[in-house]
């Protein structure tokens, strides 16, 4: 009997089906749906999913429910379902969540029955594309992260690609083409049952509820052919391998050098940077993203002079900016003016006037989303900005106590910043030494 855990048994054929792939470019795979619905993957997928803690789809099944009825017997039978090939999508229920810069952002939430067959085949196709995406693309891969991207940009604005494409696609998840999709998954994966599931995913119909009134409309379905919901385990794959068909194009085609610039892309967020060939950038772009099936929202697609003004990418603002001490003018990445002002919303939800909940459990939270904030925004210049979130905690942690305690005044002498920095226990925002000045 293999003493094997899932996790190592999927890692294993990973790593064999990666350096295949690799090995292989043009080799096309050809007998993958069992490895899908074996149980060490389902199993790993189950746990995965899990962990992530979404909430219900539209059957409102909980993870409580599922393995207080046993789970080996709910994998049994989506595993029997799978092979059978009995297994249908469920609908998925849509949910709106607020966009940083105002309006609304929908997600589809699938069941985690749908949730964990998309896991399982995620994690089967996933080194197959890793094989073959451009190192332009930075989102939803293994051992790359936003701040790596964040990086690649800052050091192309500081080598003199100061020429900046800020591009935005229009609803990119929800425009997604779903023939053109299918036939980028097809260049890699011939296994017909494969491209039937991926096919199940896309078209399954989407719930709304309105909360009014509880009346509950449909749409898309098999009729629906362009998009793949955000929300949805398998989407964030769909939509690299997609997306990995202009970037590949790009570096095929030498555009790097052609153009003197360099592609940095994340999830749908892109900005392409040059010496001096910005509208040709633009205009080769706008081209080649028509031939996608894809839009550039124009309104939001502009060109940048990073010697002169800055842009705004994945919560970081980039462009000249000047050393106090010295007066010199460099170029800088820091924390842009709307990632700051969603962390003190966040604090401002915290400790508002009714949050009646215990000190030791308000200070807790507070710190909680003052830490993931700061692991976030740990690069480049950060000082200044950690300086001025410290004296805003300071003054919000202090009014809240005032009022709490009935305070006749502010709270300036009884709670001072070594009292709520030191005997509170609030998370002082302190710049690592490896940070800019």
């Amino acid at each position: 009997m293999s003493l094997e855990t899932p996790r190592e048994k999927v890692r294993n054929l990973q790593r064999k089906l990666y350096d295949k792939a690799k090995a292989e470019p043009t080799f096309r795979f050809y007998s993958l749906y069992d490895k899908i619905y074996c149980m060490e993957t389902l199993r790993y997928a189950y746990r995965r999913s899990k962990a992530k803690g979404l909430a219900t789809g539209v059957d409102g099944e909980t993870y409580e429910q599922i393995e207080k009825e046993g789970l080996e017997i709910w994998l049994g039978r989506l595993q029997e379902d799978l092979r059978t090939r009995r297994y249908e999508a469920q609908a998925v229920r849509r949910h709106h969540i607020e966009k940083p810069g105002g309006g609304q952002r929908p997600l589809g939430i699938p069941t985690i029955r749908d949730r964990v067959a998309q896991g399982a085949a995620a994690l089967v196709l996933m080194p197959i594309f890793e094989a073959d995406f451009p190192d332009e693309m930075y989102g939803y891969r293994p051992g790359r992260s936003t701040k790596d991207a964040i990086k690649a940009v800052h050091n192309a604005v500081k080598d003199g690609y100061t020429e900046v494409l800020d591009a935005d696609l229009s609803k990119y998840f929800d425009t997604i083409p779903h023939d053109e999709l299918l036939k980028s998954v097809a260049r890699r994966i011939s296994d017909g049952a494969v491209l039937h599931l991926i096919k199940l995913w896309l078209t399954a119909p989407v719930e709304e509820r309105d909360e009014e009134t509880g009346k509950v409309t449909r749409s898309g379905g098999k009729d629906h052919h362009t998009g793949t919901p955000q929300g949805g385990v398998a989407s964030p794959l769909l939509a690299n391998i997609y997306m990995s068909r202009f970037f590949r194009a790009w570096k095929e085609r030498g555009m790097d050098k052609k153009l003197q610039a360099r592609a940095i892309n994340y999830a749908d967020d892109f900005v392409i940077l040059s010496r001096g060939r910005g509208k040709a950038v633009h205009e080769l772009t706008r081209d080649w993203m028509t031939r996608l099936k894809l839009t550039l929202n124009e309104k939001k697609t502009c060109l940048r002079d990073a010697r002169r003004e800055t842009f705004d990418f994945l919560g970081y603002t980039f462009g000249p900016l000047v050393h106090r001490p010295t007066g010199r003018t460099y170029q800088a990445a820091r924390p842009s003016k709307k990632a700051t002002a969603r962390l003190k919303d966040k604090l401002r939800e915290i400790l508002k006037p009714g949050n009646m909940g215990p000190k030791e459990a308000v200070a807790a939270r507070v710190n909680s989303v003052l830490r993931g904030w700061a692991n976030a925004f740990d690069y480049g210049t950060v000082a200044r900005t950690y300086w001025k979130l410290n004296a805003f905690v300071w003054n919000r942690v202090r009014r809240f106590l005032a009022r709490r305690n009935q305070l006749s005044t502010r709270g300036h002498q009884q709670y001072g910043w070594k009292t709520i920095f030191g005997e509170l226990g609030i998370l002082l925002l302190r710049p690592p030494k490896s940070a800019a000045p």
